[in-house]
């Protein structure tokens, strides 16, 4: 297609003419269909809501198509309205908007969409198997047009998908405001976002998905490798290697995919299991797994062959996790980390698999047989954990990685619970590594986009940030040596890891001070022409300040305060007047609707004096807000970091906890 003719059609946002319907393709990977929740009256009133976007002349067709929908995949999606033109990050130049922060903006959606990058790419969901950016290509269309016509006067408002409309603003408000599934306390359980995605009035946005924000599985991928470099230090010995250690995980969708390129670059044995044949094809393809194994007995010869080599290799088993547990309990494979990365934030619609059922039989059972499909799921995860527990006694270290695992087991009766009954016997790797070692002192998933397209403007950003990181680790306290170090290896080694997937993007682990000079080194080297076009800043809103969730980002938070939201809600708020270009909340992402609060930002840097000035007050507080929360809540690690900030910063005043002995406390009740 000319770029004439692309850029005419996103300018035109809903068609002038009723396009014909498109056929589902036959190379596509669909959603799960969802369940059939809405009564005669409210699947009426679902097609009614749909077809408030078109012209009345077309009702009478689009109300069958729409109604047939519905029934066939539990949702309207609006397939005969899916552009022709294709859907990937396209140089910035190439968008028809008359601001660089809109065309920013656009070039981010349509990454979230490409399906190199997206889960489900039809139905508009880019991970998680429910992670949505839009519910519908109406919201797709007319997000793009009101993007395409924004001046710099004006903000967009995004109602879970839903183009509200341009309004006045100023130069200084952000271009675009989005809020995802945010419901009453009360309509906040699955069946509820099961109802209203279904009526279309809401949608589940995961973290990066509805924020724009998702850059393939590298933007976990960094997370995950720390994670598992952690996980090795504490359960071997000081001058022991990871080499031929065996890290047994599930998982390999958006996210999860990134767990056996993690693993490899921590140097072990990673074996991930996955029930979707297409998902573990896709990683393999894409070279985030090295190889894929269908039979049980050979992932049991294979696995003992790299043991045996002491390997640095990631092996694919098409098949279910509980499988693998049970299978190298009896044939005696020494596991030294476990996890799980299933989607059990969903796990009655996709998220998880229950052993026993093959793929394509639980997806029949999860929509025709929806209860019997959850005892399923419940007795599968009763199995898996009592599996994994016959390896923990003999000295396998198992963590959460904050998809619900262990809050799903101890809700299906499994043996998780500690011995009061109230906690896990097992940590969340926030509780035990990234909380601690990273979160508390600041350090969090920055990541920035090379909106030129061009990956020699990402191989300058990584020497800009690798120079920076070098620099400040020079005057770092003691405390935080370990995880500059990790980042400078991580920045050093990224390229020759071929992280990329769709947009030239990068992330890195860094704190206040090192994102704030990174990004003002990027601004600078913009505006003398060192980088050929603007960069755009984000983060996961998996961070320091950015998530409210008992189970994962706050799960390090003692003082009780663990499921109040806060935080996400002040981060949100105070990155919009400090000078993002985009904020956004959320409702779910990450351990499921109704369980955590999440907040994250875009910031679009053009070279500019301003956007100089922005960056390093937005970014301050998007961390600091977080630092100060968990110092508060007496984490140790934060109290250090807030200190040593207010010595840095001496405008910045946090209030400080006094700390109580533990015996004044004894004998009081």
């Amino acid at each position: 297609m000319e770029l004439q003719e692309f850029k005419s059609q996103v300018l035109q946002g809903i068609p002038e003419q009723l396009p014909t319907p498109r056929p589902y393709p036959k190379n596509g990977n669909p959603a799960p269909k969802r369940k059939d929740i809405l009564s005669k009256d409210e699947k009426k009133l679902a097609v009614q809501n749909a077809l408030r976007y078109f012209p009345k002349d077309w009702h009478v067709e689009l109300a069958k198509e729409f109604a047939n929908e519905l029934n066939s995949y539990g949702r309207i999606y609006m397939h005969r309205f899916k552009p022709n033109y294709k859907l990937y990050a396209r140089p910035i130049s190439e968008y028809p908007a008359k601001t660089k922060q809109a065309a920013a903006i656009m070039l981010m959606i349509q990454n979230n969409l490409d399906p190199a990058v997206a889960q489900h790419p039809e139905e508009l969901i880019t991970y998680g198997g429910n992670g949505a950016v839009f519910q519908n290509w109406a919201q797709y269309l007319l997000t793009m047009k009101y993007l395409g016509e924004m001046t710099e006067e004006q903000t967009l408002h995004i109602y879970s998908g839903h183009p509200m409309g341009l309004f006045p603003s100023s130069k200084e408000a952000p271009r675009v405001i989005v809020t995802n599934g945010m419901m009453i306390p009360n309509y906040s359980k699955p069946d509820d976002w099961e109802k209203f995605n279904a009526l279309g009035v809401t949608q589940y946005g995961q973290m990066t998905a509805g924020s724009y924000m998702y850059i393939g599985p590298q933007g976990i991928v960094h997370g995950t490798a720390i994670t598992v470099m952690n996980a090795f230090r504490k359960v071997l010995k000081k001058d022991e290697s990871p080499n031929g250690k065996v890290f047994l995980t599930a998982g390999l969708g958006g996210m999860s995919g990134a767990q056996p390129k993690a693993g490899n670059i921590a140097g072990c044995i990673t074996i991930c299991a996955e029930v979707n044949p297409e998902a573990a094809k896709k990683r393999h393809q894409q070279g985030w797994v090295d190889e894929l194994l269908t039979d049980i007995s050979e992932l049991v010869k294979r696995t003992k062959e790299a043991i045996a080599k002491h390997e640095v290799v990631s092996l694919a088993y098409i098949g279910n996790i509980v499988e693998v547990w049970e299978e190298f309990y009896e044939e005696d494979i020494f596991v030294h980390l476990g996890s799980d990365q299933t989607s059990l934030h969903n796990p009655w619609a996709g998220g998880y698999y229950p052993v026993g059922l093959s793929f394509e039989k639980a997806n029949e059972m999860m929509v025709e047989n929806p209860s019997e499909f959850k005892n399923q799921v419940q007795e599968s995860l009763r199995r898996q954990i009592n599996a994994i527990n016959k390896h923990t006694k003999k000295g396998t270290y198992f963590f959460d990685y904050g998809n619900a695992f262990l809050l799903e087991v101890s809700r299906a009766n499994g043996e998780v619970m500690a011995e009061n009954n109230i906690d896990f016997k097992y940590p969340s790797y926030v509780q035990d590594i990234l909380g601690p070692m990273c979160f508390d002192y600041g350090f969090g998933p920055f990541r920035w986009v090379c909106a030129s397209g061009n990956p020699k403007d990402l191989q300058r950003t990584d020497a800009i940030a690798l120079e920076v990181m070098k620099e400040i680790k020079t005057t770092a306290p003691e405390e935080i040596q370990q995880q500059m170090q990790d980042n400078i290896i991580w920045i050093e080694e990224a390229e020759q890891n071929k992280l990329v997937v769709g947009s030239q993007a990068r992330i890195l682990y860094a704190d206040a001070e090192g994102r704030a000079k990174i990004a003002d080194a990027f601004n600078t080297a913009i505006s003398k022409g060192d980088i050929s076009a603007p960069v755009v800043l984000g983060r996961d809103h998996h961070d320091v300040s950015g998530t409210d969730s008992p189970f994962r980002e706050t799960s390090n938070i003692y003082d009780g305060s663990k499921f109040t939201a806060d935080m996400a809600i002040h981060n949100v708020i105070g990155d919009s007047f400090r000078g993002a270009t985009w904020v956004s909340i959320h409702n779910g992402g990450g351990v499921g609707w109704g369980e955590v609060m999440n907040g994250g930002f875009g910031m679009v840097l053009d070279g500019s004096k301003e956007a100089s000035r922005k960056l390093k007050s937005m970014l301050f507080y998007d961390v600091n807000n977080g630092i100060s929360r968990r110092s508060w809540a007496r984490n140790k690690e934060a109290i250090f970091a807030i200190k040593r900030e207010m010595v840095r910063t001496p405008n910045l005043r946090v209030t400080l906890p006094n700390l109580v002995e533990p015996d004044i406390l004894e004998h009081l009740f």
